[in-house]
């Protein structure tokens, strides 16, 4: 057996015993990397930037974001305990941190390390859609979808160095020809569409926990809209093909055709709507 196929058996066989499934999503995903390695880096790396950021604390807006991250996390164990995963979050180590800075956006790291931007702000306006906006966040943690990158990462590095032992003999302009070819392959074929599906599965899934902790998921719509013209006005939206993103109009179509099951998950834990 020569070099470049006891690479590609080694990858396929560390695919093979390193997958897991997922509650949320049903799916058997990449772990190749452990939640007991990911976690604990996690968690400094959190520290380490609410240490080298501007923190708000105190006003109505951080107690806001507190708030509506701890009603999504009820909802998250609400669901988890009903299907039977009561131990699901035992490792999670929630906290909700308001940030000072003009980004529009927010973000929750392995293991429910939440920061949002106050830039955002303006365009959630309210709690249903500060709800969206962190379901969405907690549901990639949930999701273990920063396991899922890693891993996704540390295969496409597996898969880079087993194109270079297959074309240890070729010249030197080929290899780079073929190097090239490969990262933009796995880039645009593979990484990107890969990011895509996650943000594509924490909507759904976010669509779910905003529905039962008590917001209206036709607000999860409504908060779109508003960010799809604030994309419009900064001009920075890039095309989707490119994006770790779906487009706004893809996203908003995805949420309506979604809101009537979110609904009826929120119904299975006495909550409805008008």
């Amino acid at each position: 057996m020569n070099n470049y196929k006891i690479v590609f058996s080694l990858l396929l066989l560390s695919v093979a015993i390193s997958c897991a499934k997922n509650p949320f999503t049903g799916k058997n995903t990449l772990a190749l990397v452990p939640n007991s390695e990911i976690l604990p880096s996690a968690f400094q790396q959190y520290s380490q930037f609410l240490n080298e950021n501007k923190v708000i604390f105190g006003t109505i807006e951080a107690k806001s974001v507190e708030l509506v991250g701890i009603k999504i996390k009820d909802a998250a164990e609400k669901w988890l305990n009903a299907n039977g995963y009561e131990d699901y979050l035992k490792d999670y180590q929630w906290e909700y941190k308001l940030v000072n800075s003009k980004e529009v956006n927010a973000w929750c790291m392995p293991g429910g390390k939440i920061v949002v931007y106050s830039g955002i702000l303006p365009i959630t306006k309210d709690e249903a859609g500060l709800a969206t906006v962190l379901g969405h966040e907690v549901s990639h943690a949930l999701a273990n979808h920063g396991q899922q990158r890693m891993s996704a990462g540390l295969l496409q590095e597996i898969g880079s160095a087993g194109v270079k032992v297959a074309l240890d003999n070729k010249t030197a302009q080929t290899q780079q020809i073929a190097m090239t070819a490969y990262g933009a392959v796995t880039q645009y074929g593979g990484m990107l569409p890969f990011s895509r599906s996650h943000e594509s599965e924490a909507d759904k899934i976010g669509l779910t926990l905003m529905a039962i902790a008590g917001y209206n998921p036709e607000n999860a719509v409504v908060f779109w809209e508003r960010m799809s013209t604030n994309s419009a006005v900064s001009g920075k939206a890039p095309p989707e093909f490119s994006s770790t993103h779906p487009s706004d109009a893809t996203r908003i179509a995805a949420l309506k055709a979604l809101i009537p099951q979110a609904k009826l998950e929120a119904a299975k834990f006495g909550v409805t709507f008008k």
